[in-house]
């Protein structure tokens, strides 16, 4: 390969991440929408969590497939790990810098992550 044929990789920034995820969740009316900041967290996993809820098992999934989805075709972006999406009551999607949480409803009220790490800086979103 030449350097005239070669694909120029762009870098996804974590905010542009984040707002993708955030408007993947919107398209599948998610509900309930937040995003942690833990940047200045000591102990924090990640620097960011975006938490959303579904009515339904299937809107769980619906809303975790479409996140993985818009990000693999805008963005070339693929989560490095993928959790509860088989039962789809909690769905984990891991990019590194941001991991979004798409909870049942009941499944969200019962671990209250937001509770847990109530020290995060907290932006609420609209649901559509």
């Amino acid at each position: 390969m030449n350097s005239h044929t070669k694909v120029q990789q762009r870098e996804l920034t974590t905010e542009a991440l984040n707002e993708l995820i955030i408007e993947s969740i919107q398209d599948i009316k998610g509900k309930n929408i937040i995003k942690l900041d833990m940047r200045k967290l000591e102990d924090a996993p990640t620097d960011y969590f975006i938490i959303c809820e579904g009515d339904s098992n299937t809107q769980v999934k619906a809303i975790a497939d479409h996140i993985q989805k818009r990000l693999k075709k805008e963005a070339d972006t693929f989560a490095s790990h993928v959790e509860g999406d088989r039962n789809a009551l909690w769905v984990c999607i891991d990019y590194f810098t941001t991991v979004a949480h798409v909870f049942h409803k009941e499944r969200r009220s019962f671990y209250e992550l937001e509770s847990l790490w109530s020290d995060a800086r907290v932006t609420e979103y609209e649901s559509l």
